[in-house]
């Protein structure tokens, strides 16, 4: 198999981790027989340093191009300071609305080498974590009409959704559950919100269609909580932009650390998905071979899972990570014991954790 991969290196930790990941990507096909090619797309913090502008058209282009994407991180406090449209965020956001990627699925998964890392007690997760978020990515209130008055001394956003949204997004989380262990939790504010009022509606109606499914509503400060209470009741939380966004970020602590946690963002299958660690740009670490790789490693593994259908591959990846962690290799961010961890001579950079990766990929 020839594909063609866009890189967005990124800002801060992003071009440390995606590094690594290529690395990784270039031993599956080694082991499989696939040719894999790159080509660098420049977006979020290094785009506005040259050209004044987070996402220019043509580097946009050159990821519909592609047969997908694989994104760092982007951001940091360098461009802090900017207005709002120069901001590196905003090429988050034109990502996903040019590439038309509506669903993004965040799974929180708990490796059981690192059940110690999740600040959670023994007795809530005895049973483990494993949760599938799927955040509706490219409505609601992060692309909803918004201003600020004259003055400067009110400001607006808004949060719309359309059914056909709702019912993209939910069709989404209904069919990852009958994968997984058949249930979806829809997260929303309906006692206050007109908008989520619509996402129960349409969510009752598509359940019609996976009657096997077993259907659930919280409302999000509900749901946030019960994230911490007791994690193992969840399977598929299906909900809005900014929800999703907020309770990811919740979930991924919850496992031990962010720098864990993949994610896939796709569209209709007529284009290119994005993949990404969900982790920030963490610039304070920045080439310093500190970051923790595996999340972008993992994000690696959705790709060949989703765009190019590679189970077997994706699934060498995401064994040969758990290999490693079986092995103790840990990076400052799952170290636990930071002192013991570097005694026993286990404690790697970012570097090495690609390095063992690939051996345990080559190897297994």
């Amino acid at each position: 198999m020839n594909k063609e991969i866009a890189l967005i290196r990124g800002d801060g930790i992003g071009p440390d981790v995606v590094e690594e990941a290529v690395k990784v990507l270039n031993s599956v096909a080694k082991k499989y027989n696939h040719v894999f090619f790159y080509k660098e797309v420049i977006a979020g913090g290094r785009a506005i340093d040259m050209f004044n502008n987070p996402l220019p058209k043509e580097q946009l282009e050159l990821c519909l191009n592609a047969d997908s994407v694989l994104l760092g991180a982007v951001g940091g406090p360098k461009w802090d300071n900017l207005e709002q449209n120069l901001r590196p965020e905003k090429a988050l956001l034109g990502l996903r609305g040019g590439m038309k990627v509506f669903a993004n699925l965040r799974p929180a998964h708990m490796f059981p080498q690192l059940k110690s890392a999740s600040p959670l007690k023994d007795e809530i997760i005895a049973s483990g974590i494993d949760i599938l978020i799927v955040r509706e990515l490219t409505g609601g209130i992060y692309f909803g009409e918004k201003g600020m008055s004259p003055d400067g001394n009110s400001a607006w956003d808004t949060e719309m959704y359309s059914k056909k949204e709702i019912e993209r997004i939910l069709k989404v989380g209904f069919e990852a559950a009958e994968k997984r262990c058949k249930k979806v939790t829809v997260v929303d504010k309906a006692n206050i919100l007109s908008s989520s009022r619509l996402w129960r509606t349409v969510a009752e109606n598509i359940h019609r269609e996976y009657p096997e499914i077993e259907l659930n509503f919280l409302y999000v400060d509900n749901a946030a909580m019960q994230l911490v209470r007791n994690p193992s009741q969840f399977d598929v939380i299906a909900t809005s932009n900014m929800f999703g966004d907020i309770l990811s970020d919740e979930a991924s602590q919850l496992t031990g650390s962010i720098g864990l946690l993949a994610s896939a963002s796709l569209g209709d299958g007529s284009g290119p998905g994005l993949y990404e660690p969900i982790h920030g740009s963490a610039p304070d670490i920045a080439g310093k071979n500190i970051a923790n790789p595996l999340a972008a490693i993992l994000s690696a593994a959705l790709m060949l899972r989703y765009d190019f259908k590679l189970e077997d591959e994706a699934l060498a990846i995401e064994n040969a990570v758990n290999s490693v962690l079986d092995e103790g290799w840990r990076t400052l961010d799952i170290a636990g014991n930071v002192e013991k961890t570097r005694a026993l001579g286990k404690l790697v950079g970012t570097k090495e954790m690609g390095d063992r990766v690939v051996s345990a990929l080559l190897n297994n």
